[in-house]
């Protein structure tokens, strides 16, 4: 705490020192400030601003926690011809990320009995849980090819989808430069887990729109108040583990090979045009389609379990898609008039109205951010605005740990989680198992995005609210 100096409301720096070649900076309003003690998320950003090429500042998101390697809750920018990629500051879940989709329904329509039909249905046909491997393998294993190096678009090929979805994915769904050679006989062995949403903080859930902020673009959304809401919570499983795992290790050896002095071992890096990071960026880009084609399948799951709970075809109750953005990805990006490669880790893209890298059907407004809370917590849409430059067009992901998961799972008694769902529906009667998920474990996700709506950086949208979550026990 004594590292950080307020530099402007909600903005606060640690100065360079050291072999720091960056400051670092971290946005908090007062209520986190309180509240913050994440020395050792500090202590990685000021590892990541030692690295060759970075650029200035290194930036810690309101949802801050220490990860591996970056902090989850990181952005660093580097110069896209001289300075390094880091497996490290992309993260274990590669294109971990969240996907909206809006309905005709009013929630209010939908009694127990029809909440819980809906998530015993979609959990049919949706495995969740570490390690679960999705229902269609033959398929998968067919075309995996495909699917990691065309992404989403293949998959609607397939016919598993509506061919208006692939105009609401950030990317098109489809991360170019996927080469499958770039990927160990590992990777690829845990790549069948297509459809799937793991363990740890990834869910299926339904809720309703709670309240509007902003009617103009809620309409433009058709989020309507009252209006049943899906949201699906999930990355690249495995698969992009699996990669961050496997170049990891072979960064490391890289950069004692190249004599390039790592700050720590967590980001392991090699310079972006050597053969080293031209590999993993391939072999990343693999892991966004896989997670994008993971989220793609789920809908097309999710719709064909409404039609059967509800009869009717999907389309009688719009389940449209809203928007799907990535969480955890290094991309190349054109900041001023600077190309640089942002690594964002536990943060998500944010494009104000008007940016030419905003989807087509967004061009205008701004692409919706989706910003999920915990069981039984909030959920935000939101929108960027002009200053949100200043933080490479870059904004939090979710509320942010605010207790690990093991002090969650000593701290938190399965009578004060169950109090903290109070009439939210659990898939799952143990709730033993979901102890580090609590809402308790997470920090207050309104102070989390007031942090920058406060400073202009962005303006609420929406507010969801759950009503009944689908979630896997395990750690990923």
């Amino acid at each position: 705490m004594d590292l950080l100096e307020k530099v402007s409301t909600n903005c606060y720096r640690v100065a360079r020192q050291g072999a720091m070649k960056a400051e670092a900076r971290v946005y908090l309003n007062p209520a986190l400030f309180r509240e913050f003690r994440e020395d050792q998320a500090l202590k990685q950003l000021m590892d990541a601003a030692a690295l060759p090429g970075v650029q200035d500042p290194v930036i810690g998101m309101p949802d801050i926690h220490s990860g591996f390697g970056l902090p989850i809750g990181g952005v660093l920018a580097v110069d896209a011809e001289h300075g390094v990629v880091s497996a490290g500051a992309v993260g274990m879940d590669i294109n971990c990320g969240v996907r909206l989709l809006s309905t005709n329904l009013e929630a209010s329509d939908l009694d127990k009995p029809k909440l819980r039909g809906l998530i015993e249905a979609i959990a049919k046909r949706v495995p969740s849980g570490l390690g679960r491997a999705g229902k269609n393998a033959p398929l998968i294993k067919a075309h995996f090819r495909d699917y990691v190096e065309k992404g989403a678009p293949f998959l609607l090929e397939q016919g598993f989808g509506r061919p208006e979805d692939i105009n609401f994915i950030e990317e098109g769904g489809r991360l170019s430069g996927a080469d499958i050679r770039s990927l160990s006989r590992e990777a690829v062995k845990r790549g069948d887990q297509l459809s799937t949403i793991g363990g740890g903080n990834h869910f299926i859930e339904l809720g309703y729109v709670h309240s509007i902020y902003d009617g103009e673009m809620s309409r433009r959304l058709n989020l309507a108040e009252g209006s049943l809401t899906v949201l699906i919570h999930t990355g690249s499983r495995g698969f992009g583990h699996q990669i961050c795992t496997d170049f990891t290790t072979s960064m490391r050896k890289t950069a004692a090979a190249m004599k390039l002095e790592l700050p720590s071992p967590g980001l392991a890096a090699a310079p972006i045009q050597s053969a080293e990071g031209k590999r993993y960026l391939e072999a990343m880009a693999c892991a966004v389609n896989f997670a994008f084609c993971n989220r793609q399948w789920i809908t097309d799951d999710i719709r064909h379990a409404f039609s059967e709970v509800l009869g009717g075809k999907s389309n009688d109750y719009g389940l449209d898609l809203v928007y799907d953005l990535a969480h955890n990805i290094a991309k190349f990006e054109q900041i001023g008039k600077r190309k640089l490669l942002i690594h964002r880790k536990g943060a998500t893209r944010a494009l104000p109205a008007g940016h030419p890298d905003n989807p087509a059907v967004y061009r205008d407004c701004g692409h919706p951010i989706l910003i999920p809370g915990s069981m039984g917590a909030a959920s935000f849409v939101i929108r960027a605005r002009p200053p949100v430059e200043k933080t490479y067009y870059s904004v939090n992901h979710g509320a942010g740990r605010l207790l690990s998961r093991k002090a969650a799972r000593r701290d938190i008694q399965p009578l004060q989680l169950k109090e903290a769902l109070g009439d939210v529906l659990v898939l799952g009667r143990n709730l033993n198992a979901y102890l580090e998920e609590a809402p308790q474990a997470y920090k207050d996700i309104l102070a989390v995005v007031e942090t920058f709506a406060e400073i202009g950086f962005t303006g609420k949208i929406a507010r969801l609210m759950p009503l009944a979550v689908i979630k896997g026990k395990g750690d990923e």
